[in-house]
């Protein structure tokens, strides 16, 4: 039940080990015209690197981070890493706010400028970064839905709302559904399992209208091309992660390479990641050495017994922010019967990750829709 004070602070000898391996770095050959069909260009790479070795400066992203308060509980027996932001005001909603994979706590760094009518609670998932590495096996997303209702009691907070993409959707919706005395709402901005996995049959077309079928047949080819092109990482990190796990801690151009993919391939084509905020996200993994720890929840999920059966419904009140270049495509009348969604938001910019894109655009529909629940 402790809750400690926590504050980073890497030594020095990191970082020098750090960039001696980047100078040592062996480059791959790479085919010409491949771009970015057969992973992450060597151009890309080797200027993203040159930018790490040369002139990111982590002393100043730690500092950053540090003006967050920051905390760690045991729960479960997992260590749970946390940033606590009480607000000024008398009738602010507790909010928990759930990144997802590959990344952090970073995420939220614009985001929470624009939140400061709520208390902020920014949980890292057992296995993550500063929650990292994992001593047990069996953290799939359910298991970590429930530690965040124990780490909200610890808090003293009576009733919250969650917020999340990624693996923070499955872990914030679990949340309002085994919680949902005390959760207020639910905030997402990709609902699992909510677009196309097979190819729409006559049937399942007849009963909707034309523009709901046509989102249908975008969402399985967008699906289709997904399984195609970019399910290889899951697959890993579901059936192998300890093979991956070796080259993702001992090579930090491997594991900045398996992660800055998903942040240049996952977003709006009309926006980029900051350099020094993706390499801050991925200084968390590499000093932690949680590359590996962190890719198995991919793998308790698909080895957990409820794998493969129908979500559960969720009976609290749900808002989706619904992103045109999101990777999944939502369909209204799958997630009306899995879920209790009473705003649904569509908007004609950015991707996977919301709170970096978007941040303007999920912070006010994060407010808008939980006043209509103070109400």
């Amino acid at each position: 039940m402790t809750i400690e004070p926590f504050r980073l602070d890497v030594p020095d000898s990191e970082l020098d080990d750090l960039r001696r391996r980047l100078d040592l770095v062996r480059w791959p050959s790479e085919l010409p015209g491949a771009a970015w069909s057969r992973g992450v260009p060597l151009a890309y790479l080797q200027d993203l690197v040159a930018y790490w070795r040369d002139e990111y400066d982590w002393r100043t992203a730690e500092a950053r981070l540090n003006e967050w308060p920051q905390y760690t509980t045991t729960i479960d027996g997992a260590n749970v890493h946390f940033v606590h932001l009480p607000s000024p005001s008398p009738d602010a909603i507790p909010l928990v706010i759930t990144h997802g994979w590959p990344g952090s706590i970073v995420e939220f760094t614009e985001l929470v400028k624009l939140l400061g009518d709520f208390h902020l609670i920014l949980p890292t998932i057992p296995g993550f970064t500063l929650s990292g590495p994992l001593h047990e096996p069996g953290w799939e997303y359910k298991r970590v839905a429930w530690a965040w209702t124990e780490l909200v009691t610890r808090l003293g907070y009576d009733r919250y709302g969650v917020q999340g993409g990624d693996w923070g959707a499955a872990i914030s919706r679990e949340a309002g559904r085994i919680d949902a005395a005390r959760v207020v709402g639910v905030h997402l901005n990709l609902i699992p399992g909510a677009g196309a996995t097979s190819e729409p049959t006559p049937a399942e077309l007849a009963p909707l209208d034309d523009a709901e079928r046509e989102r249908t047949w975008a969402s399985w080819r967008r699906a289709r091309e997904f399984a195609t092109e970019e399910q290889g990482y899951a697959d890993l990190q579901s059936t192998r992660p300890q093979t991956l796990a070796y080259a993702l801690t001992d090579s930090p151009v491997g594991q900045l390479a398996w992660i800055a993919e998903k942040f240049a391939t996952w977003t709006d084509p009309a926006y980029a990641v900051d350099r020094d905020v993706l390499l801050t996200n991925v200084m968390l993994y590499w000093l932690t050495r949680t590359g590996g720890s962190a890719g198995a929840i991919y793998y308790e999920r698909a080895h957990a017994s409820y794998w493969g059966q129908p979500a559960e419904p969720s009976r609290t009140p749900t808002a989706l922010l619904d992103l045109a270049h999101e990777n999944f495509i939502p369909l209204r009348h799958k997630v009306a019967a899995t879920d209790n969604v009473v705003r649904w938001t569509s908007h004609p910019h950015g991707g996977h990750f919301a709170a970096l894109e978007q941040p303007e655009v999920l912070a006010a529909d994060i407010r808008e829709f939980f006043a209509t629940l103070r109400a």
